[in-house]
């Protein structure tokens, strides 16, 4: 039977970002599943101890670009340090996505996820823009009107999976669950890999 991952995430973390496509690989390399849910980390942060980027102390400030950094040249991915449009609302983006997994499929909707991750990290894009969101939507083949049309019960299911999210004891970007076992941070796809491998 194929395991099942659970992907909860900001389509505006830069960690998703640099994890987004091996992790795509991984579950195809592995025959498993994925739950697709992006959530609100404006309501995780507070109750799991989380600080936005800017109330952050200067120091982890500094070194969260050191990582990036690292991270850009090890995995020889394009990525602007300092997007232009960070950080931005990403409700938006969030329940077009999910309205993509339920009109569409997950496939979709981790498609038109790596799209709005590369807008913002790789592309310089607002993703916090309808019209931005649209034009990706119509990259990958989606119609964002209609994909809107589902916009109630995307927005709905965005709710559900950040009260999910909190329950499950969820506190950062990206985290992978299976078999009830959280793999926090792109920098641990190896030990969800042994895990999917099991």
């Amino acid at each position: 039977m194929a395991k099942v991952v659970d992907y909860y995430f900001s389509p505006m973390s830069p960690w998703t970002y640099l994890g987004h496509g091996r992790f795509t690989e991984m579950l195809a390399h592995r025959g498993a599943q994925v739950r697709v849910k992006p959530v609100d980390y404006g309501k995780v942060f507070p109750v799991s101890g989380g600080l936005p980027l800017k109330q952050r102390a200067l120091q982890r400030q500094a070194y969260r670009l050191v990582e990036l950094r690292r991270f850009r040249e090890h995995l020889r991915v394009p990525l602007n340090l300092e997007p232009k449009f960070f950080p931005v609302p990403t409700e938006d983006a969030s329940v077009l996505i999910i309205a993509a997994d339920q009109q569409h499929g997950a496939d979709a909707a981790m498609r038109l996820a790596g799209a709005i991750l590369r807008a913002c990290w790789a592309e310089d894009c607002n993703i916090g823009d309808a019209q931005i969101l649209a034009q990706i939507a119509a990259d990958q083949g989606l119609d964002a009107a209609q994909l809107n049309g589902r916009s109630e019960q995307a927005r709905s299911a965005y709710a559900n999976y950040t009260q999910e999210a909190i329950e499950r004891q969820v506190f950062g970007a990206p985290t992978y669950v299976v078999d009830n076992e959280l793999f926090w941070g792109q920098d641990r796809l190896e030990f969800l890999d042994r895990a999917l491998a099991r």
